[in-house]
């Protein structure tokens, strides 16, 4: 409620005193007068009052209403609810009365009264704009739906009064109904009511919204307004990354992390802060931002996936694997799938068999956990053929002079899956099975089945060379 009262307290200063309408120039000076000396000189204050009240005056209800506008705007309730009474005797259905009766309301955290009050006040004046929105603002958080009806009623009655646009596109915004807000917003972006705080906010809906290049375009706006503010500076960076604008992204990022007031770090910023270092291709650097990101949400744990990809594209295999664990060991059981589970086998199979790891056991070992993993593929995904040829591979790298044949049932397992398939994609697959088990019986010496297999490859693909130099070699 605290934060109702000072968006209302915050709308009287926009709205302005009552009396600002009127032609009477002296007596809007004598209100001013009296509104200086409220809190430097509450007696001489009261003095001037009462001679403003003198004749006619004194049945004035719009003034003495603007009376007790001042008190109420210098927090002397008592002193602004002895005028209110007083212009209630005078006239009663001034609509005035009941926007600061209903203002008081709010004080008191009395918000059902207050909106009643302000219904009373536009039954008495149905052009009352004030009563409106404040019935919305009052309304915004506790009820949104009932103070977008009232705005619209506003709008429908006033279709060129633009605070009914502001107040419902911050009503909008409130409750993430972002394409309403962002009509809304669009309506008075450009004009002297917008503000900082609506320009960042139109930005930032755009965002999730996902129209990047609009918010890209409020969000320079508020930067040229103010070059340090947090959010505009983090939409920039926010919006070229989604854009694909690395370079500039680059540059937005070193300004918001460097340049920013009261920047309040999130896992965001960081996270965003390392795409744009991976798409940049400085891994190790989108590493350290990924990982302060963790810091900051350990929750996050798809950025362990990101993590893992940055390593592979270092070539460093033995933290991707470690980095790329954190990330199932996220999930939950069901949801470690085969298409997810494959990629950690293949980390173990591109450190197995590479040429820069010379520790033999070492390699087997990867390998081992490869062949583990593309096992429990195999069996969760049956009807796949990936789990059984990525454990032919593994096997085949497990026994590199196929001495063994540790990879032959795999092979065969993958080709009973893809022969009936029938379908060209497949060939390269099928022709690497082929070509094991061609090579195979060719060491084992049993050539009519070996010369079975090479004569498949050259039906699928006639030129070619291994099958031709493996047949000729047989002749």
């Amino acid at each position: 409620m605290k934060r109702i009262q000072l968006l209302i307290l915050g709308m009287f200063v926009a709205v302005g005193p009552l009396l600002a309408q009127s032609a009477n120039t002296e007596l809007q000076g004598r209100i001013a007068r009296v509104k200086e000396l409220v809190e430097t000189n509450p007696q001489q204050a009261s003095e001037e009052v009462s001679q403003l009240l003198k004749g006619k005056n004194k049945k004035d209800s719009e003034l003495l209403i603007a009376i007790g506008r001042v008190y109420f705007d210098a927090g002397k309730i008592s002193d602004a609810e002895i005028y209110l009474q007083l212009a209630k005797k005078v006239n009663n259905k001034y609509p005035g009365i009941y926007l600061l009766e209903g203002d008081i309301a709010v004080l008191n955290k009395d918000a059902g009264a207050a909106c009643q009050l302000y219904e009373q006040a536009i039954y008495f004046d149905p052009n009352c704009k004030e009563a409106y929105l404040k019935y919305a603002q009052v309304y915004k958080d506790a009820s949104p739906e009932q103070a977008i009806e009232m705005l619209v009623r506003l709008k429908d009655l006033a279709p060129d009064y633009l605070p009914a646009n502001k107040e419902l596109a911050d009503v909008y915004y409130r409750n993430n109904r972002f394409d309403k807000a962002i009509e809304e917003y669009a309506r008075f972006i450009n004009t002297s009511i917008a503000t900082e705080d609506d320009l960042m906010k139109y930005a930032f809906a755009l965002f999730l919204n996902h129209d990047f290049a609009k918010s890209l375009e409020i969000a320079q706006m508020g930067e040229q307004k103010n070059t340090r503010h947090a959010a505009f500076n983090r939409l920039l960076m926010y919006n070229y990354t989604d854009l694909k604008r690395y370079e500039e992204g680059i540059k937005a990022a070193d300004n918001f992390f460097n340049n920013s007031d009261k920047p309040d770090f999130s896992y965001l910023d960081y996270m965003y802060y390392g795409h744009l270092l991976t798409a940049s291709k400085k891994y190790d650097e989108a590493i350290v931002e990924y990982k302060k990101a963790l810091d900051l949400d350990s929750l996050k744990t798809d950025l362990w996936r990101e993590i893992a990809d940055a390593y592979e594209s270092l070539n460093n295999n033995v933290d991707a694997i470690e980095s790329y664990k954190k990330y199932l060991a996220s999930l939950e059981p069901e949801k470690q799938t085969p298409d997810l589970m494959f990629r950690l086998g293949k980390l173990y199979y591109a450190e197995g068999t590479s040429t820069s790891l010379a520790d033999v056991a070492a390699k087997k070992a990867y390998l081992l956990e490869a062949d583990s993993v593309f096992s429990v593929i195999a069996e969760k995904a049956p009807d796949s053929y990936l789990g059984s040829f990525w454990r032919a591979r593994t096997n085949s790298a497990l026994d590199p002079e196929t001495t063994q044949g540790l990879a032959k049932p795999y092979y065969e397992a993958a080709l009973s899956l893809l022969i009936g398939k029938n379908e060209p994609r497949y060939n390269p697959v099928i022709i690497e099975c082929y070509s094991y088990l061609g090579y195979y019986y060719l060491i084992q010496n049993l050539m009519p089945q070996s010369k079975e297999y090479w004569h498949k490859i050259l039906s699928i693909d006639s030129e070619n060379a291994t099958a031709k130099k493996a047949l000729e070699g047989i002749k």
